[in-house]
């Protein structure tokens, strides 16, 4: 296993219009970028997982490969800007991803 924070450049949140939430990852390089793609577990699964939502409010996913980067939208829990909504830019909600660890042995590779 392997932490993302150590593979990543970037790892940030951001809006996506009010309702939408954007995670952005941007690899180091293109050798650990490649890895996590091909092994395929950072998926909608697993970001529905780390923030606690259904995997049906995962609304894209999408591997970028002129920049190294994936990105994953999801609805957020409250509108921008809604009573009791804490993050109204939508840039703090990256803490789930900092404690990630994704497959990086061998015997990951292609599960």
């Amino acid at each position: 296993m392997k932490p993302l924070v150590e593979l990543a450049q970037v790892i940030r949140t951001k809006n996506a219009g009010p309702y939408e939430l954007t995670l952005d990852i941007i690899f180091k390089d293109r050798e650990s970028y490649e890895r996590v793609k091909r092994n395929g577990r950072l998926n909608a699964a697993l970001i529905a997982r780390l923030y606690g939502v259904p995997e049906e409010d995962i609304l894209e996913v999408v591997y970028f490969d002129p920049a190294l980067a994936f990105k994953a939208t999801m609805k957020r829990p409250l509108p921008c800007g809604d009573p009791g909504e804490r993050d109204i830019y939508g840039a703090q909600q990256h803490a789930p991803l900092l404690d990630l660890c994704l497959p990086w042995g061998d015997e990951d590779e292609g599960s």
